[in-house]
């Protein structure tokens, strides 16, 4: 008994899971057996392409187009129709009429909604940032105070799980930044897990605790932010015949002590990268064979590019 209730709570970690989630149509598979794991408490940044398959992606989790196979899961259960009334949307364009004004907009969704507290519509107009707006109609709006109206909508049910297609799309950095400040108060103040893709990816990677990356439909890697950072630090990376003989080179010599060793015969050196070719004189010295000694790493946008084969 005690075992099931431990896969149990395994499997609650997870807010959403798919397993081999395909979309085709016609003989194209728009979404090629996706498998990803959103962690309670994420902000997982999902990054492709246009076209690589990410809003259809999206839009099967939401609801909103019929999978042609595979599996979805939603806070640890499959009954979808229940699980997908906590999750908010914001997916293509904001749901808005633009000849009203902010407060117009949240009263229809409070209504629709039955939500009875009438404060509730100046309640999230304040949370978002557009308590001031007053009766300045949406169609006057910056395109990121739409941005803003359209997740203070996807919010109105109080949602434990909010889907983002490309929400800075289109802003000035002031709009971007007023964007991630809200996702960031968002998940740390309400505790939101959030499934964000965007083509801004500097931008992206100062908020995202986790990545997943999608090309041509399929999903090529899944990391978390540490693992990414890690993958872009600069080093000395070496190539040896003796990487044993050359720790010790680097230890009691050099007093290197920021280095691994991430497979048989390689080193990576992530200090002194200014004294790269000391480095090499005493390894030849100390009778290791140097055959390889070059400067790696690259930003995280050079790093997204090379997978997504921009570079």
């Amino acid at each position: 008994m005690e075992k099931s209730g431990i896969t149990e709570r395994k499997s609650m970690d997870y807010i959403l899971k798919t397993n081999n989630l395909t979309k085709t149509y016609g003989k194209t598979n728009a979404v090629d057996s996706v498998s990803i794991h959103v962690k309670r408490g994420d902000i997982y940044g999902f990054i492709g392409k246009n076209g690589a398959g990410k809003t259809t992606f999206m839009r099967m989790v939401a609801g909103l187009a019929a999978p042609t196979r595979g599996e979805i899961e939603l806070f640890g259960k499959r009954d979808l129709e229940k699980q997908r009334k906590r999750i908010g949307t914001l997916i293509e364009n904001p749901g808005i009429y633009p000849n009203m004004t902010a407060e117009e907009n949240l009263e229809v969704i409070r209504r629709s909604f039955g939500i009875t507290d009438k404060n509730a519509v100046k309640d999230m107009l304040a949370f978002v940032g557009l308590g001031d707006t007053g009766r300045k109609k949406v169609k006057n709006f910056s395109m990121g105070m739409k941005q803003r109206l359209g997740i203070a909508i996807s919010l109105f049910r109080n949602p434990d799980f909010l889907i983002l297609d490309e929400p800075i799309n289109g802003l000035d950095p002031a709009g971007i930044k007023e964007i991630r400040d809200l996702l960031l108060k968002l998940n740390t103040e309400r505790n939101i897990t959030i499934l964000i893709s965007s083509h801004i990816l500097g931008e992206l990677s100062k908020i995202a605790t986790r990545y997943g990356i999608i090309k041509g439909g399929a999903l090529i890697e899944e990391f978390a932010a540490e693992e990414l950072s890690e993958k872009c630090r600069r080093c000395q990376k070496l190539a040896v015949d003796n990487a044993e003989l050359a720790v010790t080179i680097l230890e009691e010599k050099l007093h290197i002590t920021e280095y691994d060793v991430p497979e048989s015969g390689m080193l990576r050196v992530f200090g002194h990268l200014d004294e790269s070719a000391r480095v090499n004189r005493e390894l030849i010295t100390g009778g290791v064979e140097v055959r390889e000694s070059y400067l790696a790493g690259q930003d995280l946008e050079a790093y997204f590019m090379d997978l997504l084969g921009e570079s």
